[in-house]
């Protein structure tokens, strides 16, 4: 009985047909890098202050103190949302009595913004907090939208799987590009916050299940208005919709199905692509009957606890992506509160990301999984408490080390994909990998109210992410080295976490479900 691998080698492992595909499904994606972080413009505040209306009889020295001052970075600024009482300020103008000299400010009543705000407009024309005045009472909804994203996220993570398996991948990738685009442009039309949030939440569901749908097919296979900001970042995902007609179902899928005849036509086609001569029957029939039949062992969840060793390598994992979601993300959706142009600060926060990726592709190829990762989030982590350090005249200086910061986390996250891949064996890989994923998912969902934070204290964020981010790097030296050893396929031959003691059995030969013999355990070489 040959399996699918052995039926399709004489296709070759990189030929036309496969970089064809590859360079499709990257394209389909790109759509999915503008949702994840427009809100970073989307839901941005601007500087604002309560509305005095024209029509107050104020003398200009009364309109010019109509507010109270508070301190922020040092320095006294107007209050964004208070402001002394109306009634009573026009009253005393009306008596010829000046702020200062005559009224002792700091004993006025005061009231909250009654006529609405006045934002500034010297970066954003207009972004959903100054369309519903999500600020002061009401700033907390800001950040919700962007949880709300992640939730959709979250919930896409659960159901995009188990919907790719069950109408198969293209048809779900396609479907959900359609979820993603369509929700993503009634956005434009929403008429208040709430409907705004539900569609992102939508959004989020498509976005990820687009993505977790086209990185299986691959596998298998190989401005400042908001309104129309979203409306530019929408019609890329239309033009995606001509990808239908060159992206196949994932022929795996097909033969899952027992649709065994189509499978047999996209590989005539890849076959046909790669310039090479097929078979003219790829599957006989006794193989068709046996892969219409072969079952896997049964696993679950469960599975994840069943031994000591592998619950803390998933307790380890969780914390560890956790972790690493909250800093990438959290600094990603930090870039406009930086000092200088919010739209430079965005693009170096994107741009610092491709050095990251090639750094974690070298580090994975050539050094220690543990060290290589525990590197880059000491890294990342203490240049994050430094920052507080910077002087306020130093402010690009501060700007480097939030980017130094985002170098280190990214690279971390690169290569916590194929680190927890080849900590899991192969009977619970996938499991493994989901669950750790979906600790990702609360870590950004968590990010933004780390963001948040930093309206009470401007370096509050960083001490907190910094702090995470150096001992979630301590934590890592305690998993299992991986580099350099064979992939663990049953749970007891996982690798040991390091400083752990473990109970000693007398040598003898456990019977597993199917029938096999358990392997001896594979034993790590590092530390």
């Amino acid at each position: 009985m040959r399996d699918y691998d052995e039926v399709t080698a004489f296709l070759g492992e990189w030929g036309p047909f496969q970089r064809l595909i590859f360079f499709l499904l990257s394209a389909s994606i790109i759509p999915n890098g503008f949702n994840g972080l427009s809100s970073v413009f989307l839901t941005a505040t601007p500087e604002h202050r309560c509305r005095v209306p024209d029509t107050a009889n104020l003398s200009l020295a009364w309109r010019n103190h109509s507010l109270p001052l508070r301190l922020q970075d040092g320095r006294e600024v107007p209050h964004s949302c208070r402001r002394y009482r109306l009634a009573t300020i026009v009253n005393f103008s009306a008596l010829g009595l000046e702020p200062g000299r005559d009224v002792d400010l700091e004993q006025l009543e005061q009231e909250s913004c009654l006529d609405g705000w006045e934002f500034s407009q010297d970066v954003y024309l207009s972004t959903i907090v100054t369309e519903w005045n999500l600020v002061c009472e009401d700033d907390w909804k800001a950040p919700f939208t962007i949880s709300l994203f992640f939730v959709g996220v979250l919930m896409g993570s659960f159901i995009s799987g188990q919907l790719s398996d069950r109408f198969g991948r293209k048809n779900v990738l396609f479907v959900t590009m359609g979820m993603q685009t369509g929700f993503s442009f009634l956005q434009i039309f929403s008429k208040n916050f709430e409907m705004f949030a539900v569609l992102f939440f939508l959004v989020g569901m498509g976005q990820i299940s687009n993505y977790v749908a086209a990185f299986v097919l691959g596998t298998e296979i190989l401005g400042k208005d908001w309104r129309m900001l979203l409306l530019a970042l929408t019609v890329p995902g239309v033009l995606c919709v001509v990808l239908w007609w060159f992206i196949p179902e994932s022929p795996r899928w097909l033969i899952s199905q027992g649709r065994f005849k189509e499978a047999e036509v996209i590989i005539h086609r890849a076959a046909r692509i790669n310039g090479i001569v097929a078979p003219s029957t790829i599957f006989d029939s006794s193989e068709l009957q046996d892969l219409s039949s072969k079952k896997q062992q049964s696993h679950s969840i469960l599975d994840l606890l069943r031994t000591r060793n592998i619950r803390i390598v998933t307790i380890m994992s969780i914390i560890l992506w956790m972790t690493i979601s909250v800093g990438y993300f959290g600094l990603s959706l930090d870039t406009p509160n930086l000092h200088g142009d919010v739209y430079l600060n965005c693009f170096l926060s994107a741009v610092v990301e491709a050095p990251a990726y090639v750094l974690a592709w070298l580090l994975l190829r050539h050094l220690p999984r543990r060290y290589s990762m525990a590197t880059a989030l000491f890294l990342g982590g203490s240049v994050l408490l430094f920052v507080q350090l910077v002087p306020p005249e130093l402010n690009y200086l501060a700007i480097v080390l939030v980017m130094v910061g985002k170098f280190g986390v990214t690279a971390a996250f690169a290569m916590v994909y194929v680190y927890t891949a080849e900590l899991y064996p192969t009977v619970v890989r996938n499991m493994g990998v989901g669950v750790s994923s979906t600790a990702s998912r609360l870590g950004s969902i968590l990010s933004p109210y780390f963001i948040y934070l930093g309206a009470y204290d401007r370096f509050l964020p960083y001490i907190l992410m910094g702090s995470l981010t150096i001992l979630t790097a301590i934590l890592t030296l305690f998993l299992p080295e991986s580099f350099g050893t064979p992939l663990p396929d049953t749970i007891d031959q996982m690798l040991r976490v390091k400083g752990i003691k473990y109970r000693q059995t007398p040598s003898h030969t456990r019977m597993l479900k199917d029938g096999e013999e358990s392997p001896t355990v594979l034993k790590s070489t590092a530390f």
